[in-house]
């Protein structure tokens, strides 16, 4: 009998550092999304204190309990903080973990989502050195574009960069040093207004100055829809309505959304994924 053939894992970042822009949102309906399409898939929550994503998976388990459903599941970890009681060792022991536990994935999953916490840790930096994909999603607005970078009201001329674009650059130099494929960091602008605004068109243009400077893409996220919220206690997503058709009652926004994540999904341009 030959060989099972040995898997490695393509590697998801949900990341930023800034909270509330939907980041363990949009990691849960990628992660189904994925599995939707036939793939395994392990999501990792490295946000110990807030632990929205895991929370998620939590309300899911739940749910499909009680109402006694089969509905996929990820295999669902999360990294918590360390007892240690110096700081350096503390960040050692969690990377430690971390490392331990993403090598034991790599081997059993077509990809692994990872969700980060909004801030900037140890953690979260060894995350986006892993990502193959690197997500950052931003609400559509100028506070949310400092996160990249700031930009001149009037020019949109790029005057610096923010941290965060820097902490990228230097995952993109470390990868390039090691031999690994590139980076592929992805802009997701969520709450995206449906109309042509004015605002809407000035992003694009700050977006389009930023993209010269630090080489990302940028594609549209999900749009302001309270049914992403009213899903999370139920643990489910847009992709799992057809199968509990009979618990949530299907509206034209439902059906929109979908359509939204679908189109996302195609967006990201995953490896082995129509």
């Amino acid at each position: 009998m030959p060989a099972k053939k040995r898997k490695n894992a393509y590697v998801i970042v949900l990341g930023n550092e800034k909270g509330g822009t939907g980041k363990s949102t949009t990691a849960m309906h990628i992660a189904i999304s994925l599995m939707k399409k036939g793939a395994t898939v392990s999501t990792v929550d490295l946000d110990s204190r807030q632990q929205t994503l895991n929370r998620y998976i939590s309300n899911r388990i739940n749910y499909a309990e009680k109402e006694k459903l089969t509905i996929g599941m990820p295999g669902h970890h999360v990294i918590h903080q360390s007892n240690k009681p110096v700081l350096p060792e503390k960040h050692n022991d969690e990377a430690e973990e971390f490392t331990d536990l993403t090598q034991e994935l790599r081997r059993e999953n077509d990809f692994i989502v990872i969700d980060c916490p909004g801030n900037d840790t140890s953690l979260a930096r060894l995350a986006h050195s892993l990502a193959n994909t690197l997500i950052t999603p931003m609400n559509d607005s100028f506070i949310d574009l400092d996160l990249l970078g700031h930009v001149d009201p009037e020019t949109f001329k790029v005057e610096k960069l923010s941290f965060y674009s820097q902490l990228v650059w230097e995952c993109r130099k470390n990868r390039a040093a090691a031999n690994k494929p590139a980076l592929d960091w992805v802009i997701l602008r969520n709450r995206l207004s449906t109309t042509h605004a004015k605002n809407k068109k000035r992003m694009d243009e700050a977006l389009k100055q930023l993209q010269n400077r630090i080489a990302f893409r940028y594609i549209s996220g999900l749009s302001e829809r309270v049914i992403y919220r009213e899903l999370f206690p139920q643990g489910l997503t847009l992709m799992d309505l057809k199968d509990v058709n009979k618990k949530v009652k299907m509206s034209m926004s439902h059906i929109a959304a979908r359509h939204e994540m679908r189109r996302l999904l195609s967006e990201l341009k995953l490896p082995n994924i129509d």
